[in-house]
């Protein structure tokens, strides 16, 4: 049996959408909120590298603060949970050395037996540059964004990505800067509001023959 039939796949997905106002009174339940927490935590990247950071800000205050770094957007301030995704900048060999030993730790590999792997990741950071690198670890975090909302969606959680902010004042008010990450996009989550009027808007997407190449 599949863990999730097709029909529900497909339903939460058209389900899901940029939610424009939540219900400030509705909170994600701590178990729910755990488990998007992990699923967020295992999204995919390349190399596994995992150049980023989630700030999970449930503070009202905080929030609220935000709210003028958002441009006035007030679901920042009426969801349950904002997750700020911050890139890691400066990708370096200790980072590399870091995941190393992490691997190590979870494996039971030697460290000494993953060099051709370590050298590939080095390899590939001193080929793009410490520019090249920051934009190729931008890359990833957005993949953890996507698995977010799909994760979110499956949990019938509502969510609305967010790039519309000003990221310098997110890292001031968050303190990334200091700690080598920078803030590229957010997350809104919770419960859509019951007059929220996006809710009933109909999907548009492209017909699959518009985006889809198939070679058979």
């Amino acid at each position: 049996m599949k863990p999730v039939e097709n029909q529900t796949l497909l339903h939460q997905l058209k389900w899901r959408y940029a939610t424009k106002k939540f219900d400030a009174t509705k909170k994600i339940p701590a178990e729910d909120w755990n488990t998007l927490e992990q699923a967020v935590i295992l999204s995919a990247s390349s190399f596994g590298l995992q150049p980023w950071h989630f700030v999970v800000i449930t503070s009202q205050a905080v929030k609220d603060s935000l709210v003028p770094a958002s441009h006035g957007q007030h679901q920042v301030a009426q969801a349950s949970h904002v997750v700020v995704f911050a890139v890691k900048k400066g990708v370096d060999d200790a980072y590399v050395d870091k995941y190393i030993n992490r691997i190590s730790e979870v494996r039971g590999v030697p460290v000494e037996k993953l060099a051709g792997f370590k050298g590939a990741m080095t390899g590939t950071i001193a080929h793009l540059g410490s520019v090249g690198t920051d934009a190729w670890s931008s890359k990833q975090v957005y993949i953890a964004i996507g698995n977010l909302l799909t994760s979110a969606a499956m949990l019938g959680i509502d969510a609305a990505p967010m790039e519309g902010i000003n990221p310098g004042h997110y890292d001031q008010i968050l303190g990334l800067e200091k700690k080598g990450y920078a803030t590229l996009a957010i997350v809104a989550l919770g419960h859509r509001a019951s007059d929220d009027a996006a809710a009933h808007h109909k999907k548009v997407r492209f017909k699959a023959e518009d985006v889809v190449t198939r070679i058979d």
